[in-house]
């Protein structure tokens, strides 16, 4: 079984090619460094956080799998359908928000304390499907009180520099939650939310569908 110390193989490869495209860009779409991996992602799902840090009353958040972190450091930001706030942090209402990306220098020191909240965006497709169980028992360790995160069910726009597609895990949302089931299991407590997305096919092309994958238990602030 491979874990934090004993990732797969593919795990360990992967990592080096997207330190490649941090560095370098996504060659295949033709991005610039800045503009592969920016974390920007985050800001659709900024107000489904925002209704788990007020419901858990977080006041630290992990953004794990970070990317370059770049949605922090707009300021002012203009939230979908919350108009505009001084800082995506300030919107949420947190004393501390901590990056973490293995792949992006500045953030690839792995956090030794827990958070509150914990979310993760735009991550778990990219990980090797032998390391997802892991991975996720990371995330809820992390967290005292939450996690979000989210996946994506189809393939990536974006190709790794082998040209291999960047969505290497592409299940469908009940292998998803069946992973997620077992992980919540040994993280009694942990409040979870997490939407996968997927691609249905249609007459003229294709239409993005959601689907919301939690276990909704009642929670009191503080007792986590």
């Amino acid at each position: 079984m491979y874990n934090r110390q004993n990732p797969s193989a593919r795990y360990r490869a992967l990592l080096e090619q997207y330190r490649n495209m941090h560095r370098e860009g996504e060659k295949f779409l033709g991005l610039a460094p800045e503009k592969t991996f920016p974390g920007e992602k985050l800001l659709p799902q900024a107000a489904r956080i925002k209704r788990l840090i007020e419901r858990t009353g977080a006041q630290t958040l992990l953004d794990y799998g970070s990317g370059k972190g770049q949605l922090y450091q707009r300021k002012p930001v203009e939230v979908p359908n919350a108009g505009s706030w001084p800082s995506i942090q300030a919107y949420w209402g947190l004393q501390e928000v901590r990056c973490y990306d293995p792949c992006y220098e500045p953030f690839n020191r792995l956090p030794e304390e827990k958070f509150d909240g914990v979310i993760c965006t735009d991550v778990l497709e990219h990980c090797p499907e032998e390391d997802v169980p892991w991975i996720l028992d990371e995330l809820f360790g992390y967290a005292r009180r939450f996690v979000f995160a989210n996946a994506a069910c189809y393939p990536a726009r974006k190709h790794l520099p082998t040209g291999e597609n960047a969505h290497c895990t592409i299940r469908e949302p009940a292998w998803w939650r069946e992973r997620l089931r077992e992980t919540s299991a040994r993280h009694p407590g942990v409040l979870w939310e997490v939407w996968v997305q997927s691609r249905v096919e249609i007459y003229n092309g294709h239409r993005m569908v959601e689907q919301k994958l939690t276990i909704d238990l009642p929670f009191v602030a503080g007792a986590a």
